[in-house]
């Protein structure tokens, strides 16, 4: 601030984040990301395709796979978006006992707790229509309990992918969303159909 006290004090920029973006900066951050994640999605599909057998029994749980994952991406995209903007506004310190995090993590956790219990209905009414549904009971058990599991590794990984891209000088508004995202599609056939194994 100025002897007389007129202007503001000049805002620094915070430690680990970037102090200017421009296309050559994002280009070469985003583009070896993108590479190493097209790889990630390969063997995500080379996972799925091993459960192949167990789809094709059961239509029920051909339907829950793009939905399961596509939700725990979306609840991804979320909790890092939230992050972000309150690490870029300087509000946000990586404590578990911060009310802020866990405030976002709380809103995750109840928007998947809601979003799977419905999936376990609308599953198990296209497999009905599709001739070969699991039990009511049995689909929300397994959409419910997977639902979970995904969701608790779905604050766990956008939280460090954010504290990680901001220690490391990257904008958490670049990589972490695909990061998350990417992950989440082979963590989320894996914890499905780990509770499959294990319910059924």
């Amino acid at each position: 601030m100025s002897a007389g006290g007129d202007e503001p004090e000049e805002e620094l920029p915070q430690e680990g984040l970037p102090n200017e973006w421009t296309i050559t900066g994002i280009v070469s951050t985003l583009v070896p990301l993108l590479i190493g994640l097209s790889i990630l999605q390969m063997v995500s599909g080379t996972v799925l395709e091993s459960f192949e057998e167990q789809l094709l029994s059961y239509p029920s749980l051909l339907v829950l796979v793009p939905v399961m994952i596509g939700t725990a991406g979306n609840l991804g995209s979320i909790m890092c978006a939230r992050l972000s903007t309150q690490l870029h506004l300087g509000t946000l310190e990586f404590s578990p006992t911060n009310p802020d995090i866990r405030a976002n993590v709380g809103a995750v956790i109840g928007l998947a707790a809601t979003v799977f219990v419905l999936l376990g209905f609308a599953s198990w009414g296209i497999g009905r229509a599709l001739g070969g549904s699991l039990g009511l009971g049995t689909l929300l058990v397994i959409t419910i309990v997977s639902g979970m599991l995904l969701a608790i590794w779905v604050v766990l990984v956008s939280t460090v992918s954010v504290y990680l891209s901001y220690r490391l000088g990257y904008d958490p508004d670049d990589t972490t969303i695909p990061v998350v995202t990417n992950v989440c599609d082979i963590t989320g056939v894996l914890i499905l159909f780990g509770v499959v194994a294990v319910v059924l």
